[in-house]
């Protein structure tokens, strides 16, 4: 099932189907606008996808703590 867009919020833990270069799957959202920027947990490098494409891969995995 898609991620909602009312859900993405920053520290949001997700999972992406296609693994990065490094072999995780595992990401952090660190920016929310017209692109959303997510952070890889293991190797920490930064990625930038357009929020359509967000939307639709992926998988929340750990919500983030309100503050």
């Amino acid at each position: 099932m898609p991620i909602q867009p009312h859900q993405i919020q920053i520290n949001l833990r997700v999972r992406l189907p296609k693994p990065h270069a490094c072999g995780a799957n595992d990401w952090q959202v660190t920016r929310v606008g017209a692109d959303i920027g997510v952070r890889c947990l293991h190797c920490q490098r930064v990625l930038m996808m357009p929020r359509a494409q967000f939307e639709r891969r992926a998988q929340i995995i750990e919500s983030a703590a309100h503050d």
